[in-house]
């Protein structure tokens, strides 16, 4: 690997770091308590989970120049991938059975405040 890609891989490893703990802490203004964050399964990992009640937010964080390019990010074979991270998580909570989960982006743009945007994709039924 070369000098020039170590320091890139390393800054894009902050800015991601840096956009979850913006992302945090715009749900936790939003009366979320984070219960994970960048929770690892063998398949794949989730950048957030927040819960608030019963519900239950399932967040990929995005940081990108608008909110499009944040939204065009997400792509099927990662809404697949943490759909199927999310399952294992909630079959690992006591109360599974009530509660209700949701699949949401926060962007994270340029000198503003995160985006949240609510249902950025519907789980399997």
């Amino acid at each position: 690997m070369r000098p020039d890609d170590v320091i890139f891989r390393r800054k894009a490893y902050r800015r991601g770091h840096r956009g979850e703990w913006l992302a945090a802490l715009a749900l936790m203004a939003k009366g979320f308590r984070i219960v994970a964050r960048r929770y690892r399964t063998p398949l794949g990992e989730i950048d957030l989970i927040a819960r608030r009640g019963d519900l239950v937010l399932i967040v990929e964080v995005k940081a990108r120049k608008t909110l499009m390019a944040a939204m065009e990010a997400i792509s099927y074979p990662s809404e697949r991938r943490i759909e199927g991270a999310a399952d294992l998580w909630l079959t690992r909570q006591r109360d599974h059975a009530r509660l209700s989960m949701r699949f949401d982006l926060v962007a994270v743009l340029p000198w503003r405040w995160p985006v949240h945007v609510e249902n950025i994709f519907y789980g399997r039924n």
